[in-house]
C-alpha cells in the first residue's frame, strides 16, 4: 500500500512539473485594449500584454492600459519593456500613467525601457520636461527610488530590436502613410510566434513577417459603420484609407495561414462581430476571433482563447 501511495504521489508530481514545463513554453497574450481614439468603456485604447518565459512586455499604451493591468493583477513594476508601433496619440496616451504611476505608486525601482519609431526618444525627453514639477516634488516629498523614473528609450528601425532569455522581438515596417515609420512586431519564444500588425493598410511586408505564424493579431476598420457614424464625410474616407477592411484582412490571413487570426484595434469601436466577421469570410475560412478587452490567448501546442469575465475595478488603497 505504501509503495502504491508513493507511486501515486510521484505521478502527481510529474504531472505538475510537466504542466509547468508546458506553460513555460507558452506565449500568453492579453488584449488590454482593443479600441481606437473614441473614448468608450468597453474598448479601451490599443494595448497588448505579452508574457513569455520570465518576461512581461507591453505593446502600445493606449487609454486605460494601466487600469487593465491592475484588473488582471499585473504589477506596474513587472513590465520589463514598452514597444510602440507608432506615435499616434491613441497608442501612447496611457504611457505617462504607466511611467509615472508605475514609479511613485507601483514602486518601480529600475529604468523603464522603451522602443519605438523615430521621434520616440524626443517624445520621452519632452515628457520628462512636461512632468518636471511632479517628478521633483515626489522625489522630495514621497521619496520613491529615483532609478524608477528614468526612461531608457531607443528609436528603432526594421529588424530584431530585443532578444533576452529566449524571447525575440522583431520590428517590421507596415503601411500607415502618411505616418512613417509605423511598425508591426513579431514575438518569437520557444518555437511559438505572435505577430501584431500595428496600424496598417494591406501590407505585403506584414505578410512576409507573419507567414506561418501561430497567432496574428490584426487591426480592422468597418467601412460602412464608420461612414454611417460620420455621415460619409471626407474624414471617414481618409480613416478607411489608413486601415485594413475585413475583406482585405481576409486576404492577408489566407496568405499567412496563422493558426488563429484575431481582430483588435477596432475602428470604430462600436463595430460588431456581424460588421467584421461575415465580410472576412468572403476571403478567409480559417480560425478567426473578434478581440475584446481582457481576452487572453495562450499560444502553446494549441492556440487557446479565453474570453473575459469582465472584472470590476476595485477601489484602491
Amino acid at each position: 500500500m505504501i509503495t502504491i501511495f508513493y507511486r501515486l504521489i510521484l505521478i502527481v508530481v510529474c504531472v505538475i512539473f510537466l504542466n509547468l514545463g508546458i506553460r513555460a513554453q507558452t506565449i500568453k497574450v492579453t488584449l488590454l485594449g482593443t479600441g481606437a481614439p473614441a473614448p468608450v468603456m468597453d474598448r479601451f485604447g490599443p494595448s497588448i500584454l505579452i508574457e513569455a518565459g520570465d518576461q512581461k512586455l507591453i505593446f502600445d499604451v493606449g487609454r486605460g492600459a494601466l487600469q487593465r493591468l491592475t484588473q488582471i493583477k499585473v504589477k506596474q513594476r513587472e513590465i520589463q519593456g514598452v514597444f510602440l508601433t507608432h506615435l499616434h496619440s491613441d497608442h501612447i496616451v496611457g504611457f505617462p500613467d504607466l511611467w509615472l504611476t508605475g514609479w511613485h505608486y507601483g514602486e518601480r525601482d529600475t529604468p523603464l525601457l522603451v522602443w519605438g519609431p523615430k521621434g520616440t526618444g524626443k517624445m520621452m525627453s519632452n515628457l520628462e520636461q512636461a512632468f518636471e514639477y511632479d517628478i521633483k516634488i515626489r522625489l522630495y516629498d514621497d521619496r520613491p527610488l529615483p532609478e524608477g523614473i528614468v526612461i531608457e528609450s531607443k528609436d528603432i528601425t526594421e529588424g530584431v530590436v530585443y532578444e533576452k532569455n529566449g524571447v525575440k522581438v522583431t520590428a517590421f515596417d507596415v503601411d500607415h502613410k502618411p505616418i512613417k515609420p509605423a511598425f508591426g512586431y513579431r514575438i518569437d519564444y520557444a518555437g511559438r510566434s505572435v505577430v501584431l500588425s500595428g496600424d496598417t493598410r494591406y501590407s505585403e511586408n506584414l505578410i512576409k513577417y507573419a507567414t506561418g505564424v501561430d497567432l496574428l493579431i490584426h487591426e480592422a476598420v468597418a467601412p460602412e459603420v464608420l461612414k454611417r457614424i460620420r455621415n460619409n464625410d471626407e474624414r471617414a474616407k481618409t480613416i478607411i484609407e489608413h486601415h485594413t477592411t475585413p475583406e482585405q484582412a481576409g486576404g492577408i490571413f489566407s496568405k499567412t495561414k496563422p493558426k488563429l487570426a484575431v481582430y483588435s484595434h477596432i475602428v470604430p469601436p462600436s463595430a460588431t462581430e456581424q460588421d467584421l466577421i461575415p465580410p472576412t469570410r468572403k476571403t478567409y475560412s480559417g480560425a478567426l476571433e473578434l478581440g475584446e478587452d481582457l481576452m487572453v490567448i495562450e499560444v502553446g501546442e494549441k492556440v487557446v482563447v479565453r474570453r473575459p469575465k469582465m472584472l470590476p475595478i476595485k477601489p484602491g488603497k
